[in-house]
Order: structure tokens, then sequence, then C-alpha cells
């Protein structure tokens, strides 16, 4: 016998338990990544595994990070809806959609061209106005938006970059991986205070290196 279809409300009830039972407990994140379809994010062989927990391939060699790693960054960025937030690492886009329905505006940043475009072309689709998308090297942030409440990176550097780092708001939170490339990274959270930096472990992760320097495609 053929299983019935699952509706999309039996999906997206699947989604947000899913998201719940691996630690992504903030009402207002759970209600962004609830209003944010993650399937017009993941194009080609994978579109049909895109309300899984895991993470997908996508185009330029990079990967669409699981929905509970992007819960779980957005939650511990502590985003208000006042905020500006600086992404770097704009891959499918799917992340900076979550942020900008947290945020009062988002600036993400990819060092490739094509997903940059395919990007815009997604938000421009869900009408979420309040990102702009840049094709640039985000190992150096964007200086000319400077300073920003949040900051967020979607790539493993060996430390937090000395220029995100300076174009962070006192008072504000960085979330990133760090860690070698080829190893177990983990993702920490940075809180730039009057007194300096304060640095909180939070979990295990495997991203992508961060890389310097524009992709080939762009």
């Amino acid at each position: 016998m053929n299983e019935e279809p699952i509706s999309e409300a039996e999906r997206k009830m699947q989604f947000l338990y899913a998201l719940r039972s691996k630690g992504v407990t903030d009402a207002r994140v759970l209600t962004a990544m609830e209003a944010i379809d993650r399937g017009p994010f993941i194009r080609g062989l994978f579109a049909s595994r895109a309300y899984e927990d895991m993470p997908l391939p996508i185009a330029c060699g990079q990967t669409i990070s699981q929905p509970s790693v992007v819960g779980l960054m957005s939650q511990a960025l502590q985003v208000s809806s006042r905020d500006k937030v600086l992404e770097i690492g704009t891959g499918s886009g799917y992340q900076a959609a979550i942020l900008s329905k947290l945020a009062r505006r988002v600036y993400t940043i990819d060092r490739h061209r094509r997903l940059v475009q395919e990007a815009r072309g997604v938000f421009e689709a869900m009408d979420l106005n309040n990102i702009t998308a840049i094709t640039a090297d985000g190992s150096f942030g964007l200086a000319e938006q400077a300073p920003f409440d949040r900051i967020i990176v979607t790539a493993a550097a060996e430390d937090p970059p000395g220029p995100l780092l300076a174009q962070l708001k006192e008072g504000g939170i960085m979330v990133l991986p760090v860690g070698q490339s080829d190893t177990v990274q983990h993702l920490i959270r940075v809180r730039k205070t009057a007194d300096g930096l304060e640095y909180d472990e939070l979990r295990a992760v495997r991203f992508v290196p961060l890389l310097e320097g524009l992709g080939k495609d762009g």
C-alpha cells in the first residue's frame, strides 16, 4: 500500500518538532523558521529533501546548513527587531531569510556571484525587502555599513576575523564556527563589551572554510 502524502500542516509540525528536539526553543526564531519555507532555497536533485534536518549541497561547492544549526545560530545571536545584522556567507540565502524576520536590516555577503544572484531571486519572490545581498570578500566585512549589532559567519575561520570584530558594535554579538577546516569545529559566540571580548563555546559543528577573495564564478 502506498503511504498517504503528508499534508503541509503535518510537514510543518514535524519540522518544528525536529527543531525543538535539537534545542531550538526561542519563540521568535521558531516563528521565523515556520514562516520561511526552506524548499525554494534548494534546487535540483536534493529539492525533495528540503524539509529534512540535514545539510545539503548547493551550487559552487557550498552547502545549505541543516535547519537545526540555522535555528541554533539564530537563537545564539539574540537578534532584536531593531538590529542591523551582517551575514558572511550567503550560500543559499536561507539563513539570511530567517534573520530578515528577526532583524530590522540584514546585509549578506558571498564570494560567489552566482549564489548571490540566486539568493536575490528567492528574496524577491518571498518579498523579503530588508535584505541586501552583495558579492564581495566577506572576510573584510562591510565597513561602509558598520557598525553592526549582530554578525553571523557561516564558514569556519581559525579565529574570529579582526575586520569583523572591528565592525561589531559595543554590546554586539558575533556567532561563528572556528577551527581547522578538516577537523571538527566549534560554534562560538563573541560578545563585545566595554572591557573587551567575551567568548562562549556553544557546540561542535562542521562548516566549509572561510576563504579570501572572490569565487571563480565572479
